[in-house]
């Protein structure tokens, strides 16, 4: 019994990490005023923008207004207009 709560315990924690990880194919752009920009994607699936919170680790700030894949994991969900999704992104492809 003992291990029967422990695997279901391990695949729920699983499939909870794996809920957050999406795979975009989009433009990279530039958004916002001068003092407040941020990188950018919009999916051309969803047609939904994500903030990119670490675009320096993979050098996306020289990919503006190219077509990229990215493996991403969801870090923020979307407050409203003006705070769009934050994401992580783990691979470019």
């Amino acid at each position: 019994m003992k291990k029967l709560i422990i695997l279901l315990t391990f695949l729920g924690l699983t499939a909870c990490a794996q809920e957050n990880m999406m795979e975009l194919e989009g433009k990279v752009a530039v958004k916002g005023s001068e003092p407040h920009t941020y990188l950018s994607i919009k999916d051309s699936k969803s047609q939904k923008s994500y903030k990119i919170q670490n675009q320096a680790k993979f050098d996306l700030m020289q990919r503006q207004n190219q077509t990229v894949k990215l493996k991403a994991v969801l870090v923020k969900e979307a407050v409203g207009p003006g705070f769009p999704a934050v994401i992580e992104v783990i691979e470019v492809k």
